[in-house]
């Protein structure tokens, strides 16, 4: 992904912006789900996306002092969205959305790292690339066993209730 026409409050706004739409949509997923193990699943998302969030926001300030953090609508840097206001659509597409705003937040962090130079900012993007690797292996495995079950919810729907 290449960022290298983007200023760094533009790039410090996506991040800060993205993560703020991702624990939205991680809080809003756990709350329609009735999978109990996949509810948790959620909730520790949108707590990661938090602490995201809360350390980009420092680094903002640190390294742009006297800069608003006033976040635009629509992220400088495109970046695929998790359609979470459709009522309709199955978790298994949920899952596949969510996977695809990992992976696109993966690489957005790779680039944002090489942008801001050999700095510890750099290392902790880097950081967070490997986090958002993580969450799209995590959301990976939750989407084959929800395609599994799917179905099945139809005709068993105390199957996820948990202990």
């Amino acid at each position: 992904m290449d960022l290298s026409k983007f200023k760094l409050e533009d790039l410090f706004f996506t991040a800060i912006k993205a993560e703020i739409d991702s624990k939205e949509a991680y809080s809003i997923m756990a709350g329609i789900t009735r999978n109990a193990f996949l509810k948790d699943r959620f909730k520790f998302l949108a707590d990661e996306e938090e602490k995201h969030r809360t350390l980009l926001t420092k680094e903002f300030v640190r390294q742009l002092p006297g800069v608003k953090l006033a976040l635009p609508k629509v992220s400088p840097v495109p970046l695929p969205e998790i359609d979470i206001k459709n009522e309709r659509i199955a978790m298994s597409e949920l899952l596949s959305q969510a996977m695809a705003a990992e992976k696109a937040a993966q690489e957005f962090y790779l680039s944002f790292a090489k942008h801001v130079g050999k700095s510890n900012f750099a290392i902790t993007l880097g950081y967070f690339a490997m986090m958002e690797e993580g969450h799209y292996e995590l959301l990976k495995r939750e989407k084959a066993a929800e395609e599994e079950f799917e179905a099945y919810d139809d005709f068993n729907p105390g199957m996820h209730l948990g202990p």
